[in-house]
This record gives C-alpha cells, structure tokens and sequence, in this order.
C-alpha cells in the first residue's frame, strides 16, 4: 500500500486535519493507496506556494526552464516502474501505463522545446513615432484537474506546457489515481524545478465540488485546464466562467470510424479493434461508433468479430489477459445498462458483453439505432457498435450525428475522397487510414461541441498559458488635442 500526502511547497504533508481516504483495486478490492484528504485551508496553501513561486520561475531564462524540464522528462522516464507498480488504482495493464510514461515524458521534452517559442508581434502604428508589440507573458498560476484514465498523460499535459509559458501550477489529482499523480509532482520536484513550482492537491470524493471551486476562486488562480467527462467539464467551464478564469476544457468523445465502400477492411479491422478495445475502452478517442458502407458491412463484421475473439479481458495480474478491468465495478453496471438497453430495443449483441465484477469482455453490436441510449451516449467501456449506410454522404451524416466531437477516422484507398469526407467532419481530430486514437506531444489536441473547446499540444497551447498583452514606446514628441 502506497501513503500519499500532498505536495504543497515543495514539502511532502498530511491534510491540516489528518483525514485520508482509500483507493482500492478495483480487480481485489484490496487497499493500494492511503490518501491524503486535503481541507480548504490546504487548497488555498497550495494556491499560495504556487503564487511565492511564480516571479522566479517566470523570470527565469527560457534555456535554463529547458534543462530542468527535460531533467524531469528523463526523470519520469526512468522511473518508469514506479508508475507502473501503481496500476493497481485503475486496474489498468502494465502496457498502458508503460505507454503513459513514454508519451508524458515526451510532452515534458515537446514543452522544453517551447520555451524559446514564446514570440510576439510587432504591429505598426498609425501614431507617429510610436512602437507597438504584441508580447505574450506567464499568466501566473494555472489551476490543472485531470483524470484517471491516463493518469500519468493527461496530468503531465496539465502541467507541462504551463511551465514552459513560465506559469506555476496547482494539480488536482483524481480521486481515482492519486499515486500516480502524486507521484508526477515528486518526479518535478525532484528534478529541480523549485519549491512551490508544482503542488499537488488530492481530496475525497465527497470533497471534490468544493476544493474545486475554492481553487478556481481563489484570485492567484489565472488559468483552469480541465480534462474529463463533459458532465463535469460544464461545471468546470461554468464556474471558470463565474469567477472570470479563462478555460481549456478537453472533455467527452464518441468517435465515429468511418470504413468507406474501397476500405482495406483488414487495415481497418486491426485500427478499429485497437481504437475500440485499448484500456477497455476507456480513453476520450476511444472508437465508438463504426460506420460502415452497406457494401462491405457484412464483411467488416465478420473480420472484426474474429479479431474480438482474441481479445480476452481479465485481471492485469494474469498472463492470459490481453485487455484489464474497469476503474471500478460500478462502471461495468453502467455499462451493461447500456448493452442491454440496445439488445432489449432490438440491437444484436455480436459479441461480448460478459460482465464478472469489473471485468467486462469486449463488446461489439449491430443494428443499433437513434432510439437506444447507445447510439447517443458516450460508453467509456469495451463497447462498439455498428451503423450502416449507403454511401459517404450517409457515412458522414451518421459521423455528425452526435453532441461530441473530439476524433474521428476514415477509411478509404482514396485518400483525396477521404482528405474531402475529412474537412467535413465535426470534430477535432481525424485520422484517415489511422485509429481514433492517437496522440502526439507536439500535435495540436481539443474537440469541438460538447467535447469542450481550446487545444493542448505545443504551439498551440503558448495562446492557452500566456497573456497577450500591447505594449508601446514613444519614440519622440506626441501631438494630443487637449
């Protein structure tokens, strides 16, 4: 069992009134790690260490801000097994968490590489002798909520890029993987970014509304990243809004994988099963909704069925598992309530569908439509279903016929009619010949719709995490008409 404090300062301490909570295995039900139940007064501490820390991390030179990320780029990396040994929280396979540790710690090198890339404008100026710029500026502390299903991906993008823009940072660990998101602070702090640089915060459960809105509240707080369900996503964009905090909200999916009539079905086959499959299902990329040309429907099936059959889901600790359990037993409940909702209204279950605890077999369905709760609903599970149409223009109206729009894929041997079928699709991301999911450090990351809005990822992320602010020097006497 793993004992968790908080991070707050650059020290390791309890909450202010020594309360813990639990996170269990979701497999055993045995105890992993014993967590520290941050107060109020420990947000507010937190936001605090972060503001003293600010002036100088910001006012640091960009090269030396450089060689201390990627010193806790290397960090991370090497502390690989670590992370690893922490799986236990969300049942999650060895692998999947190996790949966390390989694309954080590149986000931590693709972030080093922008601190140079910070630039502004010069802007000319109708007022004589006057020189205008457009510079962009650390905010001061940004705020970063991330979640459980990749634990150490998405809190290290919270953070990362942040730093890079010359921010502090306050993180705010899921309840569901506290270990490991303390643990990236560790590795930061390690790594000789400072005191106070990065601190973590994590909180039970039931504390979880109120420790959110204190931070975002709180007015040292400049920037709120949140990545999330869209449920919660709104409640964050809502209170960021109330409190003027600008937001950057990566939230749900529901990711349509478009197989075109010329599609390479086996190509197709081995993306979607991956897309579809890969941490049981529970990424925001994860491929949803397979839709496919009536053409070559059967077929599809029928190979991506064979496929499902090698794909055994069972406890991460047995040799035999190819897939891992579900954060918990209660989103296996979920998730059957959405199975059989469909099967009762007339859905084939193909495949799949055995739910034992918190272990849920991989799941494919046909003849799915708009009157079931999973033609809409986002599964975060092992769970796929089939759409039909006749030809691309039914393919893409069924691709847009959804409230998310994070990723996408097409499947096409042409790609100019795919590229063409692409800019029309309502989302974020698309992949043509690729899966749903794929992420990369230095690639532009957000959704549209109710999948949130504003985008991680190298550039693009500078305009999230600094200010643009107008300067002017006058050079020389100024008329004025008073």
């Amino acid at each position: 069992m793993l004992d968790v404090p908080l991070l707050i300062g650059g020290q390791s301490c309890p909450a202010r009134d020594g309360r813990t909570f639990e996170r269990c295995n979701p497999v055993t039900g045995e105890v992993v790690s014993r967590v520290a139940a941050a107060t109020l007064e420990d947000a507010d501490a937190a936001v605090a260490a972060a503001q003293a820390a600010f002036p100088g991390w910001a006012a640091m030179l960009p090269g030396e801000r450089r060689a201390r990320l990627l010193e806790a780029a290397a960090q991370l990396q090497a502390r690989s097994g670590e992370f690893i040994a922490a799986a236990g929280e969300t049942g999650a396979m060895a692998n999947w968490y190996g790949f966390n540790v390989q694309l954080a710690a590149d986000m931590l090198r693709e972030a080093a590489s922008m601190t140079t890339q910070i630039t502004g404008d010069v802007i000319p100026s109708n007022v004589p002798g006057n020189f205008a710029m457009a510079l962009r500026q650390p905010c001061g502390v940004v705020l970063g909520i991330a979640p459980w299903n990749a634990p150490v991906i998405l809190a290290t993008r919270a953070i990362a890029m942040p730093l890079a823009c010359g921010n502090t940072v306050v993180l705010k660990a899921s309840e569901l993987s506290p270990a490991v998101h303390r643990l990236i602070g560790q590795v930061l702090q390690d790594a000789g970014l400072g005191d106070g640089v990065v601190n973590v915060i994590s909180n039970a459960p039931a504390d979880a509304p109120a420790i959110v809105e204190r931070l975002i509240a709180n007015p040292a707080v400049r920037r709120v990243n949140f990545t999330g369900s869209t449920h919660v996503g709104r409640i964050v964009g809502e209170l960021s809004a109330r409190y003027l905090k600008p937001a950057l909200l990566e939230l749900g999916g529901k990711a349509p994988f478009l197989v075109l009539d010329d599609a390479d079905l086996d190509a197709a086959v081995e993306a979607a099963a991956f897309g579809a499959y890969f941490n049981q299902g529970q990424i925001c990329l994860s491929t949803e909704r397979l839709i496919v040309d009536h053409k070559v429907a059967d077929t599809f099936v029928a190979k991506l069925t064979a496929k499902i059959e090698t794909l055994r889901a069972g406890n991460p600790d047995d040799s035999e598992s190819v897939l891992g359990s579900l954060v918990d037993v209660g989103a296996g409940t979920r998730i059957k309530g959405l199975i059989d909702d469909a099967v009762a209204l007339g859905a084939t279950l193909v495949i799949g569908g055995q739910l034992q605890g918190s272990i849920l077999q991989p799941t494919l369905l046909d003849g799915v439509t708009d009157a079931m709760r999973l033609y809409r609903e986002e599964s975060f599970g092992p769970v796929a279903v089939v759409l039909r149409g006749d030809g691309d223009e039914a393919l893409l109206r069924l691709a847009n016929d959804s409230d998310f729009g994070l990723s996408a894929a097409i499947f096409s041997r042409d790609t100019s009619r795919a590229l063409a079928l692409a800019q029309r699709v309502e989302s974020g991301i698309c992949h043509i010949n690729g899966p749903t999911v794929h992420d990369e450090a230095q690639m532009p990351f957000g959704g549209v719709k109710s999948s949130g809005y504003g985008s991680f990822g190298g550039k693009a992320s500078i305009e999230q995490f600094t200010q643009l602010r107008w300067v002017t020097l006058q050079n020389g006497p100024r008329h004025y008409p008073i």
